[in-house]
């Protein structure tokens, strides 16, 4: 039986080994297209693929199994769960993996794309263009089909020339831009708020005017400190919930 596939990472050294694994197998694991193979590879096998021990990979797929992303069983492997909800909640422990992770794992309709005129709002960000290139995607759970988040990216126009729209009904911007436009990404930032849905989040997210959602912002930037990326994502208040985790080492 062929096994899944899972990416490739650079990891931390400042960061948990196991968390970033467990993160960046949960985004290709939540990545994945329905055709690709249910059977993951042996622990010695993906322990050889992330460069970690097979310790590390255990506490890893522990932490994919608690969140009833995998199943695990003796002699036969360990398989992903294709029945596993999507949308649960996130630790955020500062990894792009993370936030590829927490982007991940939808049924995504791409509502819009293409240049627009920069937002007032967006100026601090992109003090030096006029034009952006905008994408408007609407994330569904895969297996109800219920709305669960949209969302709205702003991308330097530079970058929108080298994007593929299509790319961004699989995946999430940030790996859209590390994986297939070929940036490094220094840092992102996040920013979570309450808010109540006004008469587009309402229509889309299918809930009644003026309900809690949670307003995300984030900010990806590039080498050079310049933005690359601004995301606004408006999610259901009573699908989402978001935890940020501080290492004290």
């Amino acid at each position: 039986m062929t096994s899944f596939a899972p990416d490739s990472i650079v990891l931390n050294r400042k960061l948990p080994l196991w968390y970033q694994v467990s993160q960046s197998l949960r985004a290709s694991i939540l990545g994945r297209s329905p055709q690709d193979p249910l059977r993951l590879p042996t622990e010695e096998q993906l322990a050889g693929h992330y460069g970690v021990s097979v310790l590390t990979m255990r506490q890893a797929l522990k932490e994919l199994e608690d969140e009833g992303l995998i199943n695990r069983h003796r002699r036969r492997g360990t398989f992903i769960e294709p029945s596993a909800r999507r949308g649960a909640p996130v630790r955020l422990l500062g990894s792009v993996d993370t936030i590829v992770a927490q982007q991940s794992g939808m049924t995504t309709e791409l509502l819009g794309h293409g240049p627009a005129p920069l937002p007032a709002e967006l100026a601090e960000y992109f003090p030096d263009v006029a034009e952006v290139g905008t994408y408007h995607r609407l994330r569904s759970d895969e297996k109800t089909g219920e709305p669960t988040n949209h969302a709205r990216n702003y991308v330097r126009p530079e970058l929108a020339a080298l994007i593929d729209p299509q790319d961004l009904v699989r995946w999430p911007m940030t790996k859209v831009l590390r994986d297939v436009v070929g940036l490094r990404i220094s840092r992102i930032t996040d920013t979570v708020e309450a808010r109540l849905a006004d008469p587009e989040t309402a229509r889309l997210l299918q809930v009644p005017l003026l309900s809690p959602i949670l307003h995300y912002t984030g900010i990806v930037y590039g080498e050079d400190g310049v933005a690359l990326d601004v995301a606004r994502i408006h999610y259901r208040g009573d699908r989402f919930s978001f935890t940020v985790t501080l290492d004290a080492h």
